[in-house]
């Protein structure tokens, strides 16, 4: 089916599928597939290998002609022009997060970029719609990664900001198919952001231990660590977040260990992986394209099958 919606016109984009934004993870392999499937790939500079970021943002044209965006993950940034840094590249979407909208939505949208921030709160909803947003990312706390440490489902999040707010919505946090996609937009969101999925994907740059490890989890294989810290964070079930798990009187992130030892070595044990609950529902180590177009078309078919059902019982 074809897709036509705020975030679609807004983004330039053909299927409402954004791609997360992790760190060494979203990078240009992965995020031009997501593109050239039709959806929208994210480049991260969580990472803080600025550098690197340039230089990626530089294959994502050779590599795509379609749009994508980049991501400033606040808590992360060391570089104190990194507005002028995104600026320069000459992407024209940038998402926010894991900080206050009040810091760069202002200078961001004054260069012409669209920006959507992340939120994991009404409150923090509505204080973005305040600052000057596009639109939201409303993060469900079912997703992996940082997360407020005072996590909220997608199924209650998702709906109450949208009662409050009227700029257009990715719901992010829990999505995984074209099924939980129409869900969002029944929720009120105009599109959905995977990162489980796409960490699974066959164009991911992280270690198949960790993706094996994703299509052989249950639902109940992941786990929530620093509730009474910050950030917050849904990571995958392993013996040293099992760990974790109990600990309340220190922060996580003070074991968070060596990223990129998980991600390209393959320890599970070294660091933290990131994972929503999601991986209980992936099965297989599927390619972006093929993800993507069965987005769509089961998107369409539970469309069609709910409308058959339950329009055609309406009185005449």
């Amino acid at each position: 089916m074809a897709f036509k919606n705020r975030i679609t016109d807004l983004l330039g984009i053909e299927i409402p599928v954004v791609q997360a934004p992790m760190g060494w993870i979203a990078r240009s392999t992965l995020a031009s597939a997501v593109s050239n499937a039709g959806g929208l790939g994210i480049i991260e500079t969580s990472s803080g290998e600025l550098d690197v970021i340039k230089e990626e943002i530089k294959k994502m044209r050779h590599l795509t002609d379609k749009p994508f965006g980049v991501n400033i993950a606040q808590a992360f940034v060391r570089d104190p022009n990194i507005v002028q840094f995104v600026v320069d590249q000459g992407v024209k979407f940038v998402t926010t997060s894991a900080g206050s909208p009040e810091r760069y939505t202002a200078p961001l949208k004054e260069a012409g970029l669209t920006v959507f921030h992340v939120v994991p709160s009404l409150k923090a909803a509505l204080k973005a719609v305040e600052c000057g947003v596009d639109g939201l990312v409303v993060e469900g706390g079912e997703g992996g990664g940082f997360k407020n440490p005072r996590d909220v489902a997608s199924m209650v999040l998702l709906p109450l900001i949208r009662s409050h707010v009227t700029v257009p919505i990715i719901a992010a946090g829990g999505f995984v198919d074209g099924k939980s996609m129409l869900a969002a937009f029944a929720l009120g969101a105009e599109a959905v952001q995977m990162g489980t999925r796409m960490v699974s994907a066959l164009e991911s740059p992280v270690h198949d231990n960790w993706k094996q490890a994703i299509v052989n989890a249950k639902e109940t294989d992941t786990v929530f660590l620093n509730r009474f810290q910050s950030p917050g964070l849904r990571a995958l079930r392993t013996e040293r977040t099992t760990r974790l798990e109990k600990e309340t009187e220190h922060n996580a992130m003070s074991e968070f260990g060596k990223a990129t030892d998980l991600y390209f070595g393959g320890d599970m044990e070294s660091s933290i992986a990131l994972t929503g609950q999601v991986c209980g529902r992936i099965e297989e180590v599927r390619s972006v394209k093929d993800i993507v177009a069965d987005v769509a078309r089961e998107f369409d078919e539970a469309l069609q099958s709910m409308s058959s059902l339950y329009l055609a019982q309406k009185p005449t």
